[in-house]
């Protein structure tokens, strides 16, 4: 269970670190196009930069005039606004009366942005985060589904559009309607603006650059948004696809959609009146959906569930721990887990903990249980290089379990490819370096204090206060003792030690559909004598007689905006790891409250008194049901979820789903507790 060779030597490279560097001219601009670029631009940015067509209430008043009078739907009916932003056509129907309206779409910000909006004017809209290839409603559910604002065509191919298009197809009732507005294809091929800039207020302008992609199927778009005082502070690009009104009705009818009609084109009256892009005019197009109801599954009777729970072997050395050998303290950590699972109505748990037979015991198991509840995270034979080791057995057996899978786990051992990956979605990380084993002499290229740290490993191995240096002959003794006292031979990561709040964040679920972000906690360091450096490392976890046993973790206090980037990150890291289940984030603020990433914990520690259980008891969870959402969150996934021992949950008048004192809104993305 995870708590939570000779000297170097090192030469200072003088001068500041560079900044980021800005993209300049770029001869081909599809090059440059992310396939998931839609996963990465719809921030404040993007409100700023279309302003004048998503937020101006007189064009979104105007458009719904046009759509309801197309549409003649009775305000009891059930609409879906897919892809539907920050809610902006969703809210104006219900400002009209429209009373069972739901908004799902990709992006945290946006749907984020949504609710406050709904919940300050009292509007009886439900938004949810959601991929529109798979549409997290039943089938037969809606009306009405709408997908407005030239939001189709985003992805890389159009089998993705297709897909969509039948998820549509799916969740719609019996005779029910779909609205598409579209980008007129054939009219932007023609007129399209080559470059094109302006100013979006006092502060900021955005300068833009079009081309066709090779095939002439999509449009490519840059952007480069600037501040009057903080330079360029965006440089991003983006495709979308040029349905032609032919195109876009042989998909619908590929979709086994029909009764389809177009009802010319609309073009926003812009108050800038500059560079509308591809709302320039858009197709609005309407569809029926013929189809018999789909046959209701009868529910299945309750059924007692086997579950195999596998652990580190007790009987084997454990070099993460001081001693090496399990002790007292691990075993009462072992029996509160069993204690705690037990609580769970109609499941059978049984535990697999000697690593000298563990394949032969799951090969045995194989078609007798329902799944593995995967708490081994001390890694095969103890061994925490070995941690894949064990969910890819289970893949090799066709066994189910709960965790992420053994990529994810090797992509989080490896800290410095997390912080690869992370500098790569734009997401900060510390001023860092590798040092290989076989360097013999370096150069600094980052200022003092510098914390070193094992580049592979878990459970803070190898962080001890002395890892924080504050010149260079602390610097390599720090090196010598990780080599040395430790007997790590592995690369080292040298990193700019930060000195604002140390913070961890905790996700139950599987985004963007089903999952609930924890309060995040931040490590009080306040009973630490002041010449101790503010870490939680190796003494912190396995210690008692350190001063570092005192630190205590505690509610985080963020400001709003810290909050949302952080929680926004980490969703977007979760899904790009290959997170599963739950997971676990830590960051530090910098000295002027600015966070940074330090590492991804993709099976974080499950005992009753880690930080996941901690996190979880501030919402008003207990370990019991911390444990109990696990199991159910993979039940889920799995698609085996029968709501067998659920925690109970209830709605309030808004419609919002309180589980334990933690708010959902129905699919558990807002990180603070009731009050």
């Amino acid at each position: 269970m995870k708590k939570e060779g000779c000297k170097e030597l090192v030469k200072r490279k003088k001068g500041p670190v560079p900044p980021r560097k800005i993209l300049g001219p770029v001869p081909n601009l599809e090059e440059y196009v992310r396939p998931d670029w839609w996963n990465r631009i719809f921030n404040y940015l993007y409100l700023k930069t279309d302003a004048d067509v998503v937020d101006d209430k007189k064009i979104t008043a105007q458009e719904i005039d046009l759509f309801t009078d197309i549409l003649k739907m009775p305000p009891d009916s059930r609409i879906l606004d897919l892809c539907c932003g920050q809610g902006r056509h969703s809210m104006e129907m219900a400002r009209r009366g429209f009373k069972f309206i739901e908004g799902v779409d990709r992006s945290h910000y946006l749907i984020q942005k949504a609710r406050a909006t709904a919940k300050k004017e009292g509007l009886s809209v439900r938004f949810k985060e959601g991929d529109a290839r798979k549409i997290p409603y039943d089938p037969d559910t809606f009306d009405l589904v709408m997908i407005l604002g030239n939001s189709f065509g985003y992805f890389e191919t159009v089998n993705d559009d297709l897909r969509v298009l039948k998820e549509v197809f799916r969740v719609l009732k019996p005779w029910g309607k779909l609205l598409i507005d579209v980008a007129d294809g054939n009219y932007l091929k023609d007129h399209f603006q080559p470059r094109s800039w302006e100013w979006i207020d006092k502060r900021y302008f955005v300068c833009r650059e079009r081309s066709l992609s090779m095939d002439e199927q999509r449009l490519i778009s840059r952007e480069v948004i600037t501040h009057v005082d903080k330079g360029v502070i965006a440089d991003q690009f983006y495709a979308e696809r040029l349905y032609t009104q032919d195109s876009i009705l042989k998909l619908l009818k590929e979709a086994g959609l029909t009764d389809i009609n177009v009802h010319g084109s609309l073009t926003p009256q812009s108050q800038r009146n500059q560079d509308l892009g591809m709302m320039e005019q858009r197709l609005i197009v309407t569809t029926v959906v013929r189809k018999e109801w789909t046959p209701v599954k009868p529910k299945k009777e309750i059924q007692t569930r086997n579950i195999v729970v596998l652990l580190g072997d007790p009987n084997k050395p454990d070099l993460l721990k001081p001693s090496a050998v399990f002790d007292d303290d691990d075993f009462y950590t072992i029996d509160q887990m069993k204690d705690a699972l037990s609580e769970m109505n109609n499941y059978n748990f049984s535990y697999l903990s000697n690593h000298d037979t563990f394949v032969s015991d799951l090969m045995k198991l194989k078609g007798k249980v329902d799944f593995v509840l995967n708490l081994c995270d001390e890694g095969y034979n103890n061994n925490p290089r070995l941690e894949l080791h064990v969910p890819s057995l289970l893949e090799m057996l066709g066994i189910p379990y709960t965790g992420s899978e053994p990529q994810c786990l090797a992509f989080c051992y490896d800290k410095s490819l997390v912080r690869g990956i992370a500098k790569e979605m734009d997401i900060p990380v510390p001023y860092a370096f590798f040092v290989k084993p076989e360097d013999t002499t370096f150069e600094l290229s980052i200022g003092f204090p510098v914390i070193v740290k094992p580049n592979y490993g878990d459970s803070s191995f190898g962080i001890t206060q002395r890892c924080v240096a504050f010149s260079v002959e602390e610097l390599t003794d720090a090196i010598s003792e990780i080599r040395e006292k430790f007997g790590y031979d592995k690369p080292i990561l040298l990193e700019e030690f930060l000195t604002g709040s140390d913070l961890s964040v905790g996700i139950i679920g599987n985004p963007p559909e089903d999952y609930a972000i924890l309060p995040i906690i931040e490590e009080d360091y306040s009973m630490l004598p002041d010449d101790l450096p503010r870490i939680c490392g190796y003494e912190a976890k396995w210690l008692p007689d350190s001063p570092y046993w005192k630190i205590r973790s505690i509610p985080a206090q963020l400001d709003d905006d810290t909050e949302k980037s952080i929680v926004e990150w980490c969703l977007k890291l979760f899904e790009r790891l290959g997170c599963r289940d739950y997971a676990r984030f830590d960051w530090r603020l910098n000295k002027k409250g600015s966070p940074k990433l330090l590492e991804v914990n993709p099976n974080p520690g499950w005992c009753w008194d880690g930080h996941l259980a901690k996190m979880s008891a501030n919402a008003g969870i207990t370990y019991p049901q911390m444990l109990r959402k696990i199991i159910h969150t993979a039940e889920k996934r799995l698609q085996i979820y029968t709501g067998n021992g659920e925690a109970q949950s209830s709605k309030d008048s808004n419609g919002t789903v309180k589980e334990n004192g933690l708010v959902t809104n129905g699919n558990g993305n807002n990180p603070k507790p009731t009050t």
